[in-house]
C-alpha cells in the first residue's frame, strides 16, 4: 500500500474549512414549536431530573450519558510531539472523537486541562464523571498516567481507560495469538521481549501475562530489565528477570515476538539476525519505527512484521480498538473496562482476521489480496465487521465478569439481540451488510 502524504497547507485547510475543528453538537430530539420546548426544557425537563433524583441508573435512559465519552488530556504526551500547551493537544483530541463517532458511532467532548499534577487531574475526572459513560485519557506523559488512571478508576463509578497504555497492548496481543497460529507455536511456551517500558510497554507486558505467556523480557533506553538493575522505578521492578543478560542485543537472543514501543533505529540487522523462527517484530515506534521492515526482511525474510503504520502490511492501529471497548462497556453501563474485557477484545479481534474479506474492504485497500498470514494478522480499520464483532465480545465479558448494570438473565439470548442490533444499526448508518462477501 502507498504511503498517504498531504502538504502541510492541506492539513490546515482540513482543520480549518468549511468551520473550524472537527465536531460538533447535534440536537437529538424535535425541537418544533413552544410545545416541544417547553419539555425539552422548563418546565418539563424537571420531570425526568426528578426521576434521576431517585435513581442515577436512570442517566443512562434519560440522557446521553449511555453514548458519551470524555477524552482527556493534559497534553504533555501528544503524539511525537512531546509536551505542549493543552490548547496545542485540542486538534488531536478532536481526532480522537471523531475516530469514536466514525468507527463506534459513540458522542465524545474533548476536554483538555491545565493542570498536570497527579492529584489535580484526578479531582477533575471525578468531577466531570457524572456526565459521561466513559472516560478515555489521552497523550498523558509516564509514569504518571499508571497513576492517575488507576486512582481516577477507583474514584469514578465508570469506565476510565487510558488508550495508549492499553490500546497497543490489546492489539498486538491478538497480533502475537494469530502468529502463534501461523507459526504453529504455544502462547504458553514463547520468549516475547517487549522494547520500551513506558506507558504501553507495561500494559503491553501485563496483557501478554493475561494471555499465558510466561517468558516476558522487557527492555528500557538502558539495557534489559533485571533483577541485577537497582535503578528501576516502581513500574519496572515486577517485570525484572533473574537472568544473565544486559542489553537489547542480549534480550532479543531466540525471541518468538518483538513488540517495540520505543524509539526509531534502535534494533539493528545483527540483532535481527539471532531471533527465533519465523518470529514476530511488531515494531510500532512512529512515524519511524525501531527498524524499518525492508532492512529487517532482508536479512529474515521468515519474519511476521507489523508496524503503526499505514504503508506496510500488518498496521497495528489503535482504532482497531478503543471505539468497540468503549461501545461493548457502554452498552452494557459498565463499572470499568477490566482484564477480562481487554482480553475478549483481543480473540474478538484474532478471530475475525481468519475469516475471508469482504470485497468492500479490499476495495478500501486498492484491491488488496487480503488473506489470512504472515502479511494478513489483523483485521483491517475499514472493516465494519470489528464494530459487531469485538464490542459484543467486550459486551459479553462486561457481563460475565460483573462490571456491567444491566440485568442480564439469559446471557446468550442477551448477546444475541445485542449482535443483532448493532448489525442492524451498521446497516441503516452506513448501508453496509456485515455478511457482505
Amino acid at each position: 500500500m502507498s504511503k498517504q502524504t498531504f502538504t502541510k497547507e492541506e492539513a490546515l485547510e482540513y482543520h480549518a474549512k468549511p468551520v473550524p475543528g472537527k465536531t460538533a453538537i447535534e440536537v437529538t430530539k424535535p425541537v418544533r414549536d413552544s410545545r416541544d420546548l417547553s419539555i425539552a426544557y422548563s418546565p418539563g425537563v424537571a420531570i425526568p431530573c426528578l426521576e434521576i433524583e431517585k435513581d442515577e441508573s436512570l442517566a443512562y435512559e434519560y440522557t446521553n450519558k449511555a453514548n458519551l465519552v470524555a477524552v482527556v488530556s493534559d497534553s504533555t504526551a501528544v503524539l511525537g510531539l512531546g509536551t505542549l500547551k493543552p490548547v496545542a493537544g485540542k486538534p488531536v483530541m478532536e481526532g480522537k472523537s471523531v475516530l469514536f463517532k466514525k468507527f463506534a458511532f459513540i458522542d465524545a467532548f474533548d476536554i483538555e486541562l491545565n493542570v498536570h499534577e497527579i492529584d489535580e487531574i484526578v479531582s477533575v475526572v471525578k468531577a466531570i464523571s457524572p456526565t459521561f459513560g466513559g472516560i478515555n485519557l489521552e497523550d498523558i506523559k509516564a509514569p504518571k498516567c499508571f497513576d492517575i488512571e488507576k486512582l481516577s478508576q477507583a474514584e469514578c463509578d465508570i469506565p476510565v481507560f487510558h488508550d495508549d497504555q492499553h490500546g497497543t497492548a490489546i492489539l498486538s496481543a491478538a497480533a502475537i495469538i494469530n502468529g502463534c497460529k501461523i507459526a504453529g507455536k504455544k502462547l504458553d511456551e514463547i520468549k516475547v521481549v517487549v522494547v520500551g517500558a513506558g506507558a504501553a510497554g507495561i500494559a503491553a507486558a501485563e496483557m501478554y501475562k493475561a494471555l499465558g505467556i510466561k517468558n516476558i523480557i522487557m527492555t528500557d533506553s538502558k539495557g534489559a530489565i533485571t533483577t541485577k538493575r537497582t535503578d528501576l522505578n516502581k513500574y519496572k521492578q515486577p517485570w525484572a528477570v533473574d537472568e544473565d543478560i544486559e542489553t537489547l542485543a542480549d534480550a532479543l537472543k531466540g525471541a518468538d515476538a518483538v513488540i517495540g514501543n520505543s524509539v526509531a533505529n534502535c534494533i539493528t540487522q545483527d540483532m535481527v539476525k539471532t531471533l527465533a523462527p519465523d518470529a514476530m517484530l511488531f515494531v510500532m515506534a512512529n512515524p519511524d519505527p525501531e527498524i524499518k521492515p525492508e532492512l529487517a526482511w532482508e536479512v529474515r525474510p521468515d519474519l511476521m512484521i507489523g508496524t503503526g503504520r499505514s504503508d506496510y502490511p500488518n498496521q497495528i492501529n489503535n482504532v482497531l480498538g478503543f471505539p468497540f471497548i468503549f461501545r461493548g462497556a457502554l452498552d452494557t453501563h459498565a463499572k470499568a473496562v477490566n482484564m477480562e474485557m481487554k482480553v475478549a477484545a483481543c480473540y474478538a479481534l484474532a478471530e475475525l482476521a481468519e475469516k475471508p474479506v469482504p470485497q468492500y474492504v479490499k476495495d478500501a485497500y486498492n484491491g488488496a489480496d487480503l488473506k489470512f498470514g504472515k502479511e494478513y494478522i489483523l483485521p483491517k480499520p475499514f472493516d465494519r465487521r470489528v464494530f459487531v464483532d469485538e464490542s459484543v465480545a467486550v459486551a459479553r465479558a462486561a457481563i460475565e465478569s460483573g462490571v456491567a448494570r444491566i440485568k442480564v438473565d439469559d446471557v446468550d439470548k442477551w448477546v444475541e439481540g445485542y449482535k443483532q442490533h448493532l448489525i442492524k444499526m451498521l446497516k441503516e448508518k452506513e448501508g453496509i451488510d456485515y455478511d457482505a462477501k
